[in-house]
């Protein structure tokens, strides 16, 4: 940390811009329409999100990538009705964050930003898919990186940490 003139200890100054963001990858598929069915089908909607972040070449830029994978099963008989995979991706311009601190701040804070966009890209797929709009829930990125460092310590074999 810096010191002001008082002598006192100053925060880092972040700075982070996003560069870009776009679609990598998407895959959309509506089994119950190949299926035929007819009627009012509840729905099981089922979501998994796997982020990766990685250093570009360029000083200062990270690509961060959030991962999703939507399927959606008849609550009654467990059939599917729609499967949807989505990669997003951000391209981060990012000064001031402590190297020690760099990868949770890829992993939470980016995707976090991200958000609201992917959001819109679900709502806007199920729907031109003939289904009502999924709004995804708020997701805690906090929350994933705290499971995801314990699932990794979790592994580690006894004696190494």
């Amino acid at each position: 940390m810096a010191e002001n003139g008082n002598g006192a200890a100053q925060a880092p100054q972040i700075r982070m811009n996003v560069l870009a963001q776009f679609i990598r990858d998407m895959s959309f598929e509506n089994i119950l329409a190949q299926k035929r069915v007819q009627g009012e089908v509840q729905p099981d909607v089922q979501v998994q999100v796997n982020l990766d972040a990685q250093k570009r070449e360029a000083e200062h830029q990270y690509e961060v990538t959030t991962k999703l994978n939507i399927t959606s099963k008849a609550k009654e008989t467990g059939e599917e009705m729609f499967i949807l995979e989505l990669e997003y991706a951000g391209i981060f311009h990012i000064e001031g964050v402590p190297d020690d601190q760099i990868h949770p701040f890829l992993l939470i804070e980016c995707p976090r930003l991200l958000f609201p966009f992917l959001r819109r890209i679900v709502s806007d797929v199920t729907r031109d898919g003939g289904f009502p709009p999924l709004n995804l829930e708020n997701i805690d990125f906090m929350q994933l990186y705290r499971q995801e460092a314990a699932r990794r310590q979790a592994e580690m074999p006894q004696g190494t940490a």
